[in-house]
């Protein structure tokens, strides 16, 4: 039997074509902590983000991995004239 955890919630989101999974979980000042996670309960390597409730870490964790898309994402080449 699983047992549920109210301290810890777990988010799908998809940015850019791309499937993430996100843990949120209460931070030691009663705020909550947003992280990647390759597998339940173990994190990626990336900083966490904190927010005063788990949408807003969420939330956090979300907008800058868009960002980061956003930045990596090619250039067109310009068009030169012949």
């Amino acid at each position: 039997m699983a047992v549920r955890n109210p301290s810890i919630q777990h988010f799908r989101e998809t940015i850019n074509g791309r499937e993430y999974a996100i843990e949120v979980g209460r931070a030691l000042d009663g705020g909550w902590r947003a992280s990647l996670v390759r597998a339940a309960g173990v994190p990626t390597a990336l900083m966490p983000f904190y927010g005063a409730t788990p949408r807003e870490a969420r939330d956090r964790l979300t907008g800058w991995l868009a960002a980061a898309h956003r930045s990596a994402a090619p250039v067109p080449a310009a068009k030169t004239r012949a």
